[in-house]
């Protein structure tokens, strides 16, 4: 493991140029944001934010879902125009909704979901945009000297003649990387960085930050992870309600503090206690899905997932993870092998069939596919159950009852919305999640598929929604629960199988299982004992 830490990085007095370009004295505010503020509507995202970042520093963001932490970098990098305020960058006033004008003033940003066009290389992808379009030919050859240049320098080794498509999800990452310091970039915004990154890519990662800020680069880092905030920051704010409501050097912070500053209260994790599992839910035997069923490809899957048992899934995005969801689901069928649901051979079935016979489904897009954002949250709350009884007769609503369950969801799940009639697509990430917890829980479904249940959430939310997945457990549900943070992993399930291109390994205990075995088999690097 390297070391970690603001300790381990390089002294600030051996800071040198990153890209070409002088960074000035550590102790200078190279951007400076003063009362930035932005509404959406009635909707006030950030509330005269005042905020600074100085040479050669790694700021950590920290929030709660809808605190403002992406508005806020959106408006940095020029994605968004502040209603009010101002930002200066290197002491001159930063144009406002100008992303061409951040990337001259040395600003770059990596986001979560990255911006790469796959059908092409790695060096036409970082100089894409960077040559004149009167240009009769490309010239390439001092760019991809540059580029191999860089890479030696900052450890982001990459095949510069490599297509995107052909990549890692960690070597795309560094390509992202690379674009902005071949942009001379002197100022890196990294959006939840690490959101699908194997431990090991995340070490590599960690160390290329900590090359970067050895030579004089600055560096905004938002995540949810606050042992990853904790590892590579020396300083945090914490946003909550678009406030900057704390701001302390990470020297001085520890997990539950930050936990506590983000949500305003305590912070506690719920433990599951030990269980026996009970009899078999799904059996799947051989199972084999073709990738032209449009979900990616499964492989001779065996899987047993037993009433009282929780089977956490890892592996790297793209692997079968969505194949296996949507066979589950209802959307995909066994082309070959066997799947039993409640001890009955399951051919070809339906999202509605699924649900009628027992399973419940958080789906991976909350957004996309959890709910339908321009419905009303009674609406989207009722989507599953239209056709009960206590819902509708003869296609008539029952909007009496409707509204009285809907009530009691809202207040039982903790969903913070404007009313029943509010438009879904109004409420926080965690609010959208709470709300699809509760159409599935309330249901008291036998099989739940909990598809990255907590991915983007803060830790107030996930400790919420962990709880109601334990709780279902402890009620006799059989969960499958497909996550790439390991942690969430371990936390949770009493057993974790590894997919890699297809296939599923053998078992592992969830307990005994270190994180550098289950990344290594993400990686197809080693094989379950």
């Amino acid at each position: 493991m390297p070391p970690s830490g603001p300790a381990a990085r390089a002294p600030r007095d051996n800071q040198a140029r990153v890209a070409g370009a002088d960074t000035g004295d550590p102790m200078t505010d190279i951007l400076r944001l003063i009362d930035v503020t932005k509404r959406f509507g009635p909707l006030l995202a950030n509330d005269k934010i005042n905020l600074s970042l100085k040479a050669g520093e790694v700021l950590a963001l920290l929030g709660e879902n809808g605190a403002g932490k992406t508005t806020l970098v959106s408006i940095i990098f020029g994605h968004y125009t502040a209603d009010g305020g101002r930002i200066e960058a290197f002491g001159k006033p930063l144009p406002p909704g100008q992303p061409e004008a951040a990337l001259q003033a040395g600003i770059g940003m990596v986001h979560q979901h990255f911006s790469l066009a796959d059908n092409l290389t790695v060096l036409e992808n970082i100089t894409l945009g960077t040559e004149s379009l009167w240009a009769w030919r490309r010239k390439l050859k001092a760019p991809r000297a540059r580029i191999a240049k860089l890479s030696r320098d900052f450890g982001l080794e990459v095949d510069p003649g490599a297509r995107i498509a052909d990549l890692s999800v960690g070597e795309r990452q560094r390509v992202e990387i690379l674009k902005a310091l071949y942009r001379e970039a002197k100022i890196l915004i990294l959006d939840e960085p690490t959101a699908v990154l194997t431990p090991q890519e995340t070490d590599t990662l960690f160390e290329t930050l900590r090359s970067l800020v050895g030579q004089g680069m600055s560096i905004i880092f938002i995540s949810h992870k606050l042992h990853e905030i904790l590892r590579v920051s020396d300083r945090v704010a914490v946003l909550r309600r678009g406030k900057v409501v704390a701001e302390t050097q990470t020297s001085k912070a520890d997990r539950a503090g930050l936990a506590e500053m983000m949500v305003g209260r305590a912070v506690h994790n719920p433990k599951g206690k030990p269980m026996e599992p009970g009899e078999p839910l799904l059996e799947l035997d051989g199972v084999s899905v073709g990738r032209g069923q449009g979900f990616g490809a499964l492989e001779q899957a065996d899987l047993t997932l037993h009433r009282h048992e929780i089977v956490g899934l890892a592996g790297v995005s793209g692997n079968g993870q969505q194949a296996l969801a949507a066979l589950i689901s209802g959307l995909a069928y066994p082309e070959t092998g066997t799947m039993r649901l409640f001890d009955k051979d399951t051919a070809k079935s339906s999202p509605a069939a699924m649900i009628g016979q027992g399973v419940g489904r958080i789906p991976e897009d909350r957004n996309s596919v959890g709910v339908v954002g321009e419905m009303q949250v009674w609406e989207n709350l009722i989507s599953e159950r239209r056709r009960d009884p206590g819902i509708s007769r003869f296609g008539w609503f029952n909007f009496k009852s409707i509204r009285t369950q809907a009530r009691r969801l809202i207040e039982a799940y903790d969903i913070r919305c404007q009313g029943l009639g509010e438009e879904t697509r109004l409420l926080s990430g965690g609010n959208i999640q709470k709300l699809i917890l509760a159409r599935v829980l309330d249901n008291d479904p036998s099989i739940i598929l909990a598809d990255q249940p907590a991915r983007g959430l803060d830790v107030g939310a996930i400790a919420y929604v962990h709880g109601k997945l334990l709780e279902a457990r402890e009620r006799g549900a059989g969960i499958l629960l497909i996550s790439e943070d390991l942690d969430e992993l371990r936390d949770l399930a009493d057993r974790i199988i590894v997919i890699y291109r297809g296939r599923l390994s053998l078992p592992l205990d969830a307990k005994k299982a270190t994180l550098a075995q289950i990344g290594l088999m993400m990686s197809g690097q080693a094989e379950a004992a």
